[in-house]
């Protein structure tokens, strides 16, 4: 444990913190410096940032009555004029899912180049505007997850796909470009290096311990929350301040294995923390992805890829030493962040 010294807080005060700790995760495989001293208490950080303009639902194409200007939809739930839940095509995508038959790779004088086929859907999760993720009860979340997955479960279909990232951006800062409550689908032809290195990472910890490094993610100092199949922590080297995962209890390689059940128990507690965050933090733009196996994963890597759901608020930015190392500085202790959200209280 390292040794705790004084630091001036904001008003002249002293407040105790620890000395700077580097930290590595064996599940991002990447090196985060813990630096206390250059933020203020944990309690007191707050977001700054705007969230989106509220347009008119008048002039939102995501609301219920304006589907004629949205991209193709690919389905509703339910299959009718009244739905909750709509996937469509995004318009503005950034791969074509037009060019499948062409060439996949070919090599240049700097490197390869691949062809950009893949998918980029939006996930519209509620018809009201004024409706955000948060405000939708357990087993309407659960719905949006459930889309999430038949979506991911029809791209599986096409053999050229290597990887699906669901991700969503809430506030402008975030990077949403619109306000009413969306998500995204992209799937792509190669295996992102983050994941790649992730499954680096995942295998060093299994080689060294014979176990998962995300089944082991239980210490209590870290645990902020738990459901009847998920728990969610403040991780042991954080990326970014009050960074939080939701994991599964159960080893599961692959999101899209999630039944309906277990989509409404993580329903129920990826509110419960996007709630927590919201009321801790002057409810932050945020971004969540959900991290999962590469779909071609083989036999002897499922035991030590585990999937889990990581939630960003946006607090901070990213500097020259993040961009030019790739080690990120974190001025709060995830300890003190399971903490802080543990005593969150949402009565």
């Amino acid at each position: 444990m390292a040794s705790p010294s004084h630091a001036p807080d904001h008003g002249g005060d002293t407040v105790e913190t620890r000395s700077p700790e580097i930290r590595k995760d064996p599940v991002t495989n990447r090196w985060v410096i813990f630096s206390p001293a250059r933020a203020k208490r944990p309690t007191d950080f707050k977001s700054k940032s705007p969230q989106n303009p509220t347009p008119k639902p008048s002039s939102c194409p995501f609301c219920i009555g304006r589907e004629h200007e949205c991209a193709p939809e690919i389905f509703r739930v339910p299959d009718d004029p009244n739905w909750k839940i709509r996937v469509i095509e995004n318009l503005y995508p950034a791969l074509s899912r037009n060019l499948e038959t062409e060439s996949k790779q070919r090599e240049t004088g700097t490197g390869r180049t691949v062809v950009g086929f893949g998918f980029h859907d939006v996930v519209i999760e509620s018809p009201l505007h004024s409706i955000h993720l948060s405000d939708i009860d357990p087993v309407g979340i659960g719905n949006v997850l459930i889309a999430y997955r038949k979506r991911i479960e029809q791209i599986t279909q096409h053999d050229s796909i290597n990887y699906i990232q669901v991700f969503k951006n809430h506030g402008a800062s975030a990077g949403a470009s619109m306000s009413h409550s969306h998500s995204q689908i992209m799937a792509l032809p190669v295996v992102p290096p983050t994941v790649s290195s992730r499954l680096d990472g995942t295998k060093d910890y299994f080689d060294e311990t014979g176990k998962c490094c995300l089944c082991e993610t239980k210490s209590k100092d870290f645990v902020i929350d738990e459901s009847s199949h998920f728990v969610s922590v403040a991780p042991f080297a954080s990326t970014f301040p009050f960074e939080v995962w939701i994991i599964p209890k159960d080893h599961s390689s692959h999101f899209h294995h999630l039944d309906d059940v277990k989509a409404v128990d993580l329903g129920g507690l990826l509110k419960l923390m996007l709630q927590k965050v919201a009321k801790q933090l002057n409810d932050p733009p945020y971004n969540y992805m959900i991290h999962t196996s590469p779909l071609k994963v083989t036999e002897s890597q499922l035991p030590y890829t585990h999937w889990f759901l990581q939630i960003v608020p946006q607090l901070s930015g990213v500097g020259g030493f993040e961009i030019g190392s790739g080690c990120y500085i974190n001025p709060v202790f995830p300890e003190d962040v399971a903490n802080v959200l543990r005593e969150v209280s949402l009565a």
